[in-house]
């Protein structure tokens, strides 16, 4: 019964949106749940297998390549077709992008492929699979679940425990301060500075645009699949940890094993451990890693700035890491510690314009302007400016969190004691967090887009 009511109000959850797009989740679920079973039937050949997980990885990555990524390749068909004269323009699908369509994609193939590879048994009841795809905490932002973590839990009797259920309601609390008090200032200032053309910006404007994207992202992010986890907490289950003070990383190997935790660790398992596998796959590490990359820009959006932003943080792996970020390991400890995150900072703040800017176009304006510090430039600056306590909240909170953090850096027992402290220090917590929510939270017309970033992947 917990498992048909969880199902249900998932699909109202997403129907509310756009009730037409639960059949993309319900032929995936289906398609999924059927070839599970016949990957599961020890009488079947591996060549019968291979069809079953096939049809899998067609239909769901199928779905996922026509509604997301048709139009991507029909226009840079056209950009080509262009030089000679043709046009494909007439190909293109006015299709919408659904929401989360990324997300439980990969949630889904990690069930047909963990059953293929013999990492887990299919389940036999549709209820706790469908229910599984479409869990609404994380079904439109992640984290993306692994079926052998998630799934055995639609299967377990849950008792009510109070202590989860309030750690889980702090953790909900605290996103919603991250994401309105913090992420919705920041979008602020980082959708007008984007907006302005080149004859508008100064280095100051774009530098300030440049650091405050990084940190809206992060807060943004981070703080909707902290709302994911502890609404899946009160409910008696336990989702991955998708962040893990990235920030903070010493080197780009470090920073990917904080940032987007499920989404790395899959392209790990599901692509870089076959390319490995391959006939001399184990000499072909630094393809394997810009085809991984590649893949992860284009997973992220239908844009080459997405794909140029993919590849250059391969590079950075590659060749910064054993040529910049090593070396700094034969310093004192705290001068080498710093000196690798001042580094990783400086070019992950950098790449992410990439990330940011709508075009090619848009990103080479901002970093062009990064480098105008002229008077003139000089007095441009002034027009984007916040008022006086726009700003003091702004930093307050950029400051505050990246304190906290580090304080979790080093003490990470901290991390519990926050969200599952008991008696008065949980009370202050949660009534500080709340009332800074309602009487400084980002609130007005004055925000432009106030979604969470990674719906729109």
């Amino acid at each position: 019964m917990r498992n048909a009511f969880i199902l249900a109000v998932s699909y109202l959850f997403y129907g509310w949106w756009d009730w037409r797009f639960l059949s993309l989740i319900a032929i995936s679920s289906l398609v999924d749940f059927f070839v599970g079973l016949q990957l599961g039937n020890t009488e079947a050949s591996l060549s019968q297998r291979r069809k079953w997980l096939a049809l899998s990885l067609a239909v769901n990555l199928g779905m996922l390549g026509a509604f997301k990524y048709f139009n991507f390749f029909i226009e840079s068909a056209d950009a080509a077709l262009s030089l000679i004269g043709l046009s494909a323009t007439g190909l293109r699908l006015e299709w919408i992008l659904p929401v989360g369509i990324s997300f439980y994609t990969f949630q889904t193939l990690s069930y047909t492929l963990d059953i293929f590879r013999g990492q887990l048994k299919p389940v036999k009841d549709p209820i706790s699979f469908f229910a599984f795809v479409a869990f609404f905490p994380q079904l439109v932002a992640g984290p993306i679940e692994r079926a052998k973590l998630l799934l055995p839990q639609f299967n377990q009797f849950h008792q009510f425990d109070s202590k989860s259920v309030k750690s889980g309601m702090l953790l909900v609390i605290w996103g919603l301060f991250k994401k309105i008090v913090i992420a919705d200032r920041l979008a602020f200032y980082v959708n007008k500075a984007y907006l302005l053309g080149p004859e508008e910006l100064s280095g100051p404007i774009a530098l300030t645009a440049v650091v405050f994207f990084t940190l809206q992202l992060y807060v943004d992010f981070s703080a909707y699949s902290e709302i994911a986890i502890g609404l899946a907490r009160m409910l008696g289950f336990k989702l991955s940890t998708n962040f893990r003070r990235p920030l903070l990383a010493n080197g780009f190997a470090d920073l990917w094993a904080r940032w987007h935790i499920s989404l790395t660790s899959w392209f790990r398992d599901y692509v870089m451990l076959p390319l490995r596998r391959m006939p001399n796959g184990h000499k072909r590490r630094g393809l394997n890693v810009m085809i991984v990359f590649f893949v992860t820009g284009l997973w992220h959006g239908a844009n080459w700035t997405f794909v140029l932003w993919g590849l250059v943080n391969g590079a950075f792996l590659l060749l910064f890491e054993p040529l910049v970020i090593r070396p700094l390991h034969r310093l004192p400890l705290v001068v080498s510690r710093i000196l690798r995150t001042g580094f990783t900072t400086i070019f992950m703040y950098g790449a992410l314009v990439l990330f940011r800017a709508p075009d090619m176009a848009s990103a080479a304006t901002i970093y062009s302007a990064l480098f105008d510090w002229s008077e003139a430039a000089l007095a441009l600056s002034s027009q984007l400016m916040l008022s006086t306590n726009e700003w003091r909240i702004c930093w307050l909170g950029v400051v505050g969190l990246l304190s906290f953090e580090a304080l979790q850096e080093l003490r990470p027992q901290l991390e519990v004691q926050f969200f599952e402290g008991v008696g008065l220090k949980r009370w202050v917590t949660a009534w500080t967090l709340v009332m800074a929510i309602l009487l400084i939270g980002s609130y007005g017309v004055y925000v432009m887009d106030k979604q969470f970033i990674y719906f729109q992947f």
